[in-house]
């Protein structure tokens, strides 16, 4: 007798010369099940996920450490500092100690590690919001497009190719003044560094999310043949139903993959555009800022512009392979 799909023998094949135990369950193993088997045996993502875990408790925590005042980001050391070479620290690696294990920051005295952890909040809190954005809009284009198909799909078809012909860095620059009075007087948004960061957000997200509704355009050109989305058509389903009910629960492998691989690109991003002058400003830390301060004393504390830059270069490494990771695992079709 022929088993069914769904009771594939899912168990180690017995020893020639071995009897199989009688009794010996036949078990199962969902589509989900299988990639989460197929993702274990990556070593090399795991060891990935567990930098990217790292790094997210660190950002969930820093706030926390932050308000008891185990991290310190804000107070100044001058004892540890050289006045007479320009305020920098004294000792080797930044002046680093048991009270400051990544030493100090030259001109300020203010704690490197307790700055960083801050940092790496701020930054992937910008990055994971941005990313959120950036998918749910690419989700929503990219369904109506390939479902709709005619005028609407090449209406935003036309939006798509307009969005991605603009210089985002250029408007990024042009519009930071503006954007930051209009949040601030007319939104009432009275913290600075929040203004900030919504504007880059908004940035990330107004110009991140074509490439994700192309990505989604096209699995949904396939989607919309199903036999299931032809049987909710004659049940008379609306349209949202159909979108969100039938079509986006079968999305969810592609955009897990791009969320791994857009988180990474904009915290460079955030780098970048603190590097510009854009973005949330010191004293309020952010791996971009800190990063940005660190390159006037590149040469006099190589550890001062070393560190923020390792950090970024993990946490862009950790989570591209991360995706790469779940995007063998979902399609085990694809080589790496």
């Amino acid at each position: 007798m022929t088993l069914p799909a769904s009771e594939v023998v899912a168990h180690e094949a017995t020893p020639v010369g071995e009897v199989e135990p009688e009794g010996a369950k036949v078990a199962g193993r969902s589509p989900t099940q299988l990639a989460i088997a197929r993702f274990r045996k990556d070593k090399l993502s795991m060891v990935a996920l567990g930098i990217c875990a790292f790094y997210i408790i660190s950002a969930i925590l820093a706030p926390i450490l932050d308000k008891f005042g185990v991290l310190t980001p804000n107070d100044f050391h001058q004892d540890l500092l050289n006045i007479s070479l320009g305020g920098i620290p004294e000792g080797a690696m930044g002046g680093a100690s048991w009270s400051h294990p990544l030493g100090v920051v030259p001109g300020t005295g203010n704690d490197l590690l307790s700055r960083l952890m801050l940092g790496i909040t701020w930054s992937l809190g910008i990055a994971l919001t941005g990313t959120i954005f950036t998918l749910v809009l690419g989700a929503i284009f990219g369904i109506v497009s390939g479902f709709s198909g005619g005028w609407v799909d090449a209406i935003i078809g036309r939006l798509i190719d307009l969005t991605l012909s603009f210089p985002q860095t250029l408007m990024l620059l042009a519009l930071y003044g503006a954007a930051l009075i209009f949040l601030t007087e007319n939104l009432h948004i009275g913290n600075r560094d929040l203004a900030s960061a919504v504007f880059v957000i908004g940035i990330l997200s107004a110009f991140g999310w074509p490439p994700v509704a192309r990505v989604v355009r096209g699995q949904v050109l396939s989607l919309r043949e199903r036999e299931y989305v032809e049987a909710a058509r004659l049940f008379g389903a609306s349209r949202f139903r159909i979108y969100f009910k039938e079509i986006l629960p079968n999305l969810w492998a592609p955009l897990l993959v791009y969320f791994t691989l857009l988180l990474p690109a904009y915290v460079s991003a955030e780098a970048a555009f603190s590097f510009l002058g854009v973005g949330v400003k010191p004293p309020t830390p952010t791996l971009g800022n800190i990063l940005a301060d660190s390159v006037s004393y590149s040469t006099a504390d190589p550890s001062f512009f070393f560190f923020p830059g390792f950090l970024i270069a993990i946490i862009v490494i950790s989570f591209n392979l991360l995706g790469d990771g779940l995007r063998d695992a979902l399609d085990p079709k694809s080589g790496r």
